[in-house]
This record gives structure tokens, C-alpha cells and sequence, in this order.
């Protein structure tokens, strides 16, 4: 399994409405996330283990040539599945709730997606009526080799959610949610 905590060093990602880093909570979901899958022998690779991105610390199209160095990662690696953990944003702030994202014609993309987005409706949010959406156009998605989830967590523009993404025992529970739903997806 390959686990990317999305962005990452000067790239931040989304910031909450209390200031709250998208990088930080992603890398702190990740690591819970390997050191679930590892307690249960399974191998796991990570884009990042700590406040890093995979770009030049100068130079243009910085974001591109990390995006491009993730898939490059990734794709050696020939995982099982992959999963990369990000953060969601909008301009309403009564917008919440997690939503996972597969690559569009992926089945088992689509599969390894509705398992987790079913698991954090299940577990963390009934009233949240999001299902797996497939996309054509994210980056990852289109150029990762291997099936790949891009799990956005929930919204930092949102009070509830922010605040929630902010305790390390809600990002525990969603670690163990996205560990599960992997574990389920490859056995």
C-alpha cells in the first residue's frame, strides 16, 4: 500500500478557519494510517514521513514538479492500492462531511472508494449522504498506475469538521477507518 500524506513544506494545502494546515493533519492521518496497516504486516511505502514536499526548494511550476514526483513514487512502487489523504475546502461554510474520489473507469479504483467512503458515513457521519465520486481530471487520479483513492477527510472551511480534523483522537478514529477499508480492499 502506498499512503500519500498530501502537500507538504511550503506548500500547506488548504488552511482551516482556525489556521489549521492541510499538510499537518494529513501527515498526521497518514502515519496512524502505516502504523495501522504494519501492525497487520503489511507493507507500506509513504510519499512522506515528515514536513517535506517532493519539489525543488526553488524554481517554477513547484507544485507540478511535486505532483509530477509523487506519481513517479508511486508508480515505482506497483502498489496493491494507494491512497492519498487530503483535506477539503469551499466557500459555504455548511459544506462537511468526507468524500472519497476514484479515477474514472478505475473498477477497482471505484471499489477500493466506495468501501471507504461506506465506512466514514458508517462511522463517523450517517447524515453525511456523499458517495465515491469518480473523476477524470486530478492529477493523481489520471497518472497513478495502481488503483488510487484520494480521501478527503472533511472540510476545513467548515467549523464542525475543522474542528473535528483538530483532535487527535477524531484523526485516530479516521486512520483506523481508511486502515480498515484498505485491509478489506486487498484481502
Amino acid at each position: 500500500i502506498v499512503i500519500d500524506a498530501g502537500h507538504g513544506a511550503d506548500d500547506a494545502g488548504k488552511v482551516g478557519i482556525n489556521k489549521a494546515l492541510e499538510k499537518d493533519i494529513n501527515l498526521s492521518i497518514a502515519l496512524r494510517v502505516k502504523e495501522l496497516l504494519e501492525g497487520q504486516d503489511i507493507r507500506v511505502v509513504m510519499t512522506r514521513e515528515d514536513d517535506r514536499g517532493m519539489y525543488p526548494k526553488t524554481g517554477d511550476n513547484r507544485k507540478l514538479k511535486d505532483m509530477q514526483k509523487r506519481v513517479e513514487f508511486i508508480n515505482k512502487e506497483q502498489a496493491a492500492l494507494t491512497v492519498s489523504i487530503h483535506q477539503n475546502s469551499y466557500t459555504d461554510e455548511s459544506i462537511s462531511g468526507a468524500q472519497t474520489f476514484y479515477y474514472t473507469g478505475s473498477e477497482e479504483g471505484k471499489k477500493a472508494a466506495e468501501i471507504m467512503q461506506d465506512q466514514l458515513v458508517k462511522t463517523l457521519d450517517p447524515d453525511n449522504h456523499r458517495l465515491a465520486k469518480e473523476n477524470g481530471s486530478y492529477y493523481l487520479l489520471k497518472n497513478v498506475k495502481s488503483p488510487i483513492v484520494i480521501a478527503e477527510c472533511g472540510f476545513l472551511s467548515n467549523s464542525v469538521d475543522c474542528k473535528n480534523l483538530n483532535d487527535a483522537k477524531y484523526r485516530k478514529k479516521l486512520a483506523l477507518i481508511i486502515a480498515v477499508s484498505l485491509i478489506e480492499n486487498i484481502y
